[in-house]
């Protein structure tokens, strides 16, 4: 399961999604593939992380997208907001 933050939900319907991969890498990229330019928005034209996106793992903030993960894993994508 991923848990997609609400400015985001527009690509996906709803908070709360399945996606499948062994990294966080292969659950963006099968993200993507089920909702067309969800990844765009949360990964950078040189595959970094966009600096106002965070991921967690089982409630545990990971920083890279090669983190390998067990089946039954939860993921969390985080939006920062900014502005004034």
């Amino acid at each position: 399961m991923v848990l997609i933050p609400s400015p985001l939900q527009s690509y996906t319907g709803r908070a709360e999604v399945e996606a499948d991969g062994g990294t966080i890498d292969e659950v963006l990229r099968d993200l993507d593939r089920r909702h067309p330019g969800l990844r765009f928005r949360i990964v950078d034209e040189q595959d970094r992380m966009r600096p106002h996106v965070r991921f967690f793992v089982d409630g545990e903030q990971v920083f890279d997208l090669g983190q390998r993960l067990e089946p039954g894993q939860s993921v969390q994508i985080v939006q920062a907001l900014s502005g004034g």
